[in-house]
């Protein structure tokens, strides 16, 4: 039995001493640490969906830009088209014109005699209901 208790003073002797404990601050109560990480929680999560929203505000406006590039291109080429038809018809128009011309006046003088008139020899009838 001595034995055993010399071999207990002696693990006593082996074991490392404790450090002095620093004066500790008050623990927080079980409810203290439930409130203050929900508020963390709660404030994360706000941040979250701040970052979330900027992010989609963000989007919007790289779409709406899109958009507005697409329209102004879209515009521009519906000016040039509309004028490239103007230009067109104002060519078939011209074309037309001096082709019929000259046809129109060699049929006639060959066909049929007719001359053309000069501005003093027209003469106007009445031709209303008697």
């Amino acid at each position: 039995m001595a034995s055993a208790r010399a071999g207990a003073a002696g693990a006593a002797v082996a074991r490392p001493r404790p450090r002095p404990e620093e004066p500790r601050a008050r623990r927080p109560s079980a409810a203290e640490v439930r409130r203050r990480a929900r508020s963390r929680a709660r404030s994360r999560t706000g941040i979250l969906w701040i970052v979330v929203g900027g992010f989609l505000l963000a989007g919007v406006v790289f779409v709406n830009l899109a958009v507005l590039r697409l329209n102004l291109r879209l515009d521009s080429a519906t000016t040039l088209r509309n004028k490239l038809r103007a230009d067109n018809a104002a060519l078939q128009s011209e074309l037309s014109s001096s082709l019929a011309s000259p046809r129109i006046q060699t049929l006639a003088s060959k066909h049929d005699g007719l001359v053309q008139a000069d501005a003093s020899s027209i003469v106007y009838l009445d031709l209303g209901k008697r």
